[in-house]
């Protein structure tokens, strides 16, 4: 297996150790992706993402959407049906699959929603305001960002 060597990454970033995995498990999951169903990811605006698939067939009732751990799983499972058909030519896949995402830190779904047969998940980035940048004062020149607490030997 051919591996990607992020040492240089490495040598400059912090918290980027993940990022290296990620890439592993991206290259796993397109050779053993079987390209079912199909999908497109758009960005709708600024910090705002649709996942699409295209679900031809598929009832609300036959699919699950989960996240967990920074993983958007989707799973599509028909419903047998009792009544027998005949062929002359079937294009249309009619099995169960399971197609997973794995989605950026403080991306959120907010949305799903089944239509004509596409299933679009809509996605937002939400970035904490602690996360968001924030200026750093240098030696308590800057009272506005930093509050400075009174000494506890100062006198009122």
């Amino acid at each position: 297996m051919n591996r990607i060597d992020l040492t240089p990454l490495y040598r400059s970033s912090v918290g980027y150790d993940r990022f290296g995995s990620l890439l592993d498990a991206a290259f796993q999951t397109e050779k053993t992706s079987t390209g079912y169903p199909p999908y497109n990811i758009e960005v709708v605006a600024e910090n705002k993402y649709a996942i699409t698939l295209a679900l031809a067939g598929f009832k609300e009732s036959e699919l699950d959407i989960q996240v967990e751990n920074g993983v958007l799983t989707v799973n599509g499972k028909r419903e047998s049906s009792d009544e027998p058909r005949n062929f002359l030519h079937q294009g249309i896949a009619n099995r169960s699959f399971e197609r997973k995402f794995n989605l950026a830190d403080h991306i959120e779904v907010v949305n799903a929603e089944l239509a004509n047969g596409l299933l679009t998940v809509s996605l937002v980035k939400e970035v904490p305001e602690a996360m968001k940048p924030k200026k750093i004062s240098i030696n308590g020149l800057d009272a506005k960002v930093i509050a400075h607490t009174s000494k506890p030997d100062q006198a009122a």
